[in-house]
Parts: C-alpha cells; sequence; structure tokens
C-alpha cells in the first residue's frame, strides 16, 4: 500500500526588506499540482522528496503525493 500525502511543502518566494527571500510554505496537492513544473515542493514530515499523483477517477484516490524514496516513506510519520 502506498503512502498518500494530500499536503505538501513548497518553495515560494517573499519581498523581505527589499530582497527576495525564499520560504517553505504548506499546500494541498490539489492546488500544487497545475504549477508544478515551475515549483519545489517536497514532505511535510520529513522533507523528503515527493512525487504527485493527480489522476482523476472516479472513486478513486484525491489528488496527492508519495514518497519517492522507500526509506523515507518507511521513517517519516506521513508514509506507512
Amino acid at each position: 500500500m502506498a503512502d498518500e500525502i494530500y499536503t505538501v511543502e513548497v518553495q515560494r518566494k517573499f519581498k523581505v526588506d527589499g530582497g527576495d527571500l525564499l520560504r517553505w510554505v504548506e499546500r494541498p496537492v490539489s492546488d500544487v499540482i497545475p504549477q508544478k513544473d515551475s515549483l519545489e515542493y517536497r514532505c511535510k514530515d520529513c522533507h523528503g522528496k515527493v512525487r504527485l499523483h493527480s489522476k482523476n477517477i472516479p472513486h478513486g484516490p484525491a489528488p496527492h503525493a508519495e514518497h519517492m524514496s522507500r526509506q523515507d516513506s518507511e521513517y517519516c510519520p506521513s508514509g506507512t
């Protein structure tokens, strides 16, 4: 059974004191998928790499992410 993560961290640019600052912000996977080409994202709990899944199948899972590394999944609170 794969882990299903519905919230990930996304790196966003903020203006602070006239300069750009990158910060990690939590966002639902359904909001990240349309823009995923230009964003960096990671697991909100273990900060490991994740793969986004967006297949819209009736009676199937909602858009979600799963760990790319089995080792990350085993030790992450969001993993299985």
